[in-house]
């Protein structure tokens, strides 16, 4: 079984984690959602307000798991038995910095591979930063989260 992990903050949930999902479920038998939580951050929404805007959107995919997890990604990638991390690229940039991490994890764990699935070119200014800067100021971002997690928020 091909099992692959896509994680992430999800803070929230865009349009454009939504495309890399759809596209990721063809290429697996079973793909996590992972959200991680990052110590050193403090999250816009709850840990559990983006499990919930998670599983509006994608609650019908029976292929897909949403969980939170802590601790090193890599870890989390053995306790499910994945083989495969997920990590979308938008930009340059996020392709020098996500070539970095895989090298690392390929390092620490040869046995996981990283597949990078390159944004659509209408995604690739989205970002959940640039989301909570809006929501933070009541802006309207519904271009670019999905209808039923905005119904969610």
């Amino acid at each position: 079984m091909k099992i692959a992990l896509f994680p992430g903050s999800f803070d929230p949930v865009t349009k454009a984690h939504v495309d890399i999902v759809e596209r990721s479920l063809p290429l697996f038998d079973k793909v996590y959602i992972g959200i991680g939580a990052n110590s050193s951050k403090q999250g816009f929404l709850t840990v559990g307000k983006r499990e919930e805007l998670l599983r509006a959107v994608f609650g019908h995919e029976p292929k897909l798991h949403i969980v939170a997890y802590e601790g090193l990604t890599i870890d989390f990638c053995r306790s499910i038995n994945a083989a495969y991390m997920i990590r979308g690229i938008r930009t340059v940039s996020d392709f020098e910095y996500e070539k970095a991490i895989a090298q690392m994890n390929h390092a620490l764990a040869p046995e996981i591979e990283s597949i990078f699935i390159v944004s659509k070119p209408g995604y690739s200014s989205i970002s959940s930063t640039i989301v909570r800067e809006i929501l933070k100021y009541n802006g309207d971002v519904s271009k670019f989260i999905p209808k039923a997690a905005l119904d969610c928020l």
